[in-house]
């Protein structure tokens, strides 16, 4: 009988998961072996991290863990260091490996799945790497949230002016996505928790979105950009079009327009890049570090090599030629289906079919009940954009389980008050028993 094909899927993302789910329910029995390596055991569904860090919905609800859905695939939690192709072999580095000294370990493949997706961009700009703060994974989310609410108990509590006004000043540097939406949902948030304190008032909060072009949200259209630029600036939201960051040093963000501030909190969400495992490899990259591919999601010139997502670079066939798609959520998922359907064809010596798209549109959320939408050439502002918002990323969301557990949030979340809890001590739960270890201070007395 003919030994299963080894399909091995390097990352655990968009592409990643729908793929191997798709391969999972396809797939006939013997006739192929699944193995998906991720260093996290879950896919975190990124347009939820916004509502995350604003509380409207649990930080667990934002990730879909991998083992239970994918069953009948095998789940390695790792992280690829270097691809062989030429060999068909994956050095990987696991939990294990680093605790038994036993060195990294090697998996053969017979088809390559390339989906690590991508890492946050970031530019040698002084003062970033010690006081920047990342917006792409639910840590992230989380800690932020944290950190604005703890920000604003220092303010309160402080004597010193020049600290209560840098812990009540927040810098954005990127006016995409990430970096709206994170401003949006979390200046909602803090200026409805500043009505807690009671030496703090909403006005007291100062937001800053930094962008280089001289828009924001071009996925939503220049119009509803305009829209949003329009309802940022009523928020009283510093919006700064066609400005960089200088520096950073010291917690003093300088812009290239000559504006300084102080401030104890930078969210950088300043673009994306490949991720540096596809350097690692025998694979050819573009340019930008990211993977030559044909239409058909095969890496260009080789065999039995296939990737999507961030990771490639795919040309669009419903644009000019020299077109890429972009490195997208929306074609990430549709880009999963094609593959998979491709891989098994190329098991079963079918045809293969090219990646093409139609154009739904684009959704953004402004905060709670506010947004912009751009869908099927219609254009939404307000509550139906937000609401548009919250209903397609409900239906896009993998598995029934998390679609209810989403809902049911968001129903509680609008019978009753916003929740405003810090648990910054999370991120270092030994704390309370370390100090008790070593001072005898018992942690209930906290």
């Amino acid at each position: 009988m003919k030994e299963p094909a080894r399909i091995l899927i390097v990352g655990g993302g968009y592409v990643g998961m729908y793929t191997a789910l798709r391969l999972q329910r396809k797939v006939k029995r013997g006739e192929a072996h699944i193995i998906v390596i991720d260093p996290e055991p879950y896919m975190t569904y990124q347009p939820f991290l916004p509502e995350a860090a604003a509380g409207s919905i649990s930080p667990r609800h934002v990730v879909v863990p991998l083992r239970r859905t994918l069953p009948k695939c095998q789940v390695v939690i790792g992280e690829v260091t270097s691809i062989e192709h030429a060999k068909r072999t994956a050095t990987i580095s696991t939990l294990a490996t680093r605790e038994d000294s036993t060195g990294a370990i090697e998996v053969h493949y017979d088809e390559l799945i390339l989906a690590p997706g991508s890492i946050s961009r970031t530019l040698p700009v002084p003062g970033l790497a010690d006081h920047g703060i990342g917006f792409k994974t639910v840590e992230e989310a989380i800690g932020l949230r944290n950190h604005v609410l703890e920000q604003m108990d220092i303010a309160s509590s402080t004597r010193d002016p020049d600290v209560r006004d840098a812990a009540l000043t927040f810098v954005f540097v990127g006016g995409g996505y990430a970096g709206v939406e994170a401003l949006a949902e979390l200046e909602d948030m803090a200026r409805y928790a500043a009505r807690y304190y009671h030496n703090l008032e909403p006005d007291d909060l100062r937001f800053i979105l930094v962008e280089a072009s001289g828009r924001i949200l071009p996925e939503v259209g220049e119009d509803m950009g305009r829209y949003a630029l329009r309802e940022l600036r009523g928020r009283n939201i510093d919006v700064r079009l066609d400005t960089r960051l200088d520096s950073c040093v010291d917690r003093v963000a300088v812009l290239s327009d000559g504006a300084r501030f102080p401030t104890r909190t930078l969210v950088w969400t300043a673009g994306v890049k490949a991720h540096p495992v596809l350097s690692a490899t025998d694979l050819p990259l573009n340019g930008q570090g990211r993977l030559k591919c044909t239409a058909a999601l095969t890496v260009d010139g080789v065999e039995h090599a296939w990737a999507a997502g961030d990771a490639a670079a795919v040309p669009d066939l419903t644009a000019e030629e020299g077109t890429y798609c972009a490195p997208n959520a929306q074609h990430a998922v549709r880009q999963a289906k094609v593959l998979a359907g491709n891989v098994l064809a190329s098991l079963r010596d079918r045809p293969l079919k090219d990646y093409r798209h139609k154009y739904v549109g684009s959704v953004a959320s402004l905060g709670l009940h506010k947004g912009v939408a751009h869908v099927y050439g219609r254009k939404l502002k307000g509550y139906p954009a937000w609401f548009m918002h919250r209903a397609y990323h409900l239906s896009r969301i993998p598995t029934f389980n998390r679609k209810a557990r989403v809902l049911a949030e968001w129903t509680l979340t609008g019978l009753f008050k916003r929740e405003i809890v810090s648990l910054g001590s999370l991120e270092n739960p030994r704390a309370e028993f370390e100090l008790a270890a070593d001072t005898g201070r018992h942690p209930e007395a906290s």
